[in-house]
């Protein structure tokens, strides 16, 4: 699974990079005086459309994470991951004037989060080095709380408030805690396989 991640590193990292300007549009809107203030709507014609094509291009980096080296370790997780967010960047993309339901978004983040915590975990426990090892394995047990709650949230198990700025930032947290994990999942084991690499080499020589 190291290898794997060492491999196509890069397109992790770019799905992270996609998840954090998703996150901060969710976060985030622009008054009229261009000064910045929390989101507490959306247009449908603009915003929303380009929350879309970000989930998309997240979705599908990811995607293809996965699936270039699809025989390896438990990669079908990552595919999972990119194609819950191609489906939630199509759904803001191509139906952006019809109502979307919370409870819709939340089921398509709760697979996100499971599929995405899973990786972690099961990476977690093939890696040696034991501060990057409980990294992984923290991060996976934190999305696995996501979906849970988010889970909780879309069928009313669990009452929280509810209003525009609660929902986008409920969205947007959960954007940038997986575009940390992505950038993570990528950084942290490619640069421990390059640590490696370098190390066996000095030894050669």
């Amino acid at each position: 699974m190291i290898q794997a991640l060492n491999k196509n590193w890069w397109l992790l990292a770019l799905g992270g990079v996609f998840d954090a300007l998703l996150s901060a549009m969710n976060l985030f809107m622009q008054r009229p005086d261009g000064s910045l203030a929390l989101r507490t709507t959306v247009d449908v014609n603009g915003t929303l459309v380009h929350m879309g094509e970000l989930a998309l291009a997240a979705g599908v980096c990811t995607v293809a994470a996965g699936i270039w080296n699809s025989r390896k370790g438990r990669s079908w997780l990552l595919v999972v991951n990119g194609l819950a967010f191609s489906a939630l960047g199509l759904l803001f993309t191509f139906w952006a004037n019809r109502p979307i339901a919370f409870r819709t978004i939340a089921l398509l983040i709760v697979v996100m989060a499971i599929s995405i915590g899973t990786y972690e975990l099961a990476t977690a426990r093939t890696l040696s080095q034991v501060t990057v090892r409980w990294l992984l394995g923290a991060a996976g047990v934190v999305s696995v709380g996501f979906a849970l709650v988010f889970l909780a949230v879309a069928f009313r198990q669990l009452n929280v408030e509810r209003s525009p700025l609660i929902d986008f930032l409920w969205f947007g947290s959960y954007y940038g805690f997986s575009a940390i994990c992505k950038v993570g999942l990528a950084l942290g084991p490619h640069s421990m396989g390059l640590s490696k690499s370098g190390g066996g080499k000095t030894r050669h020589h």
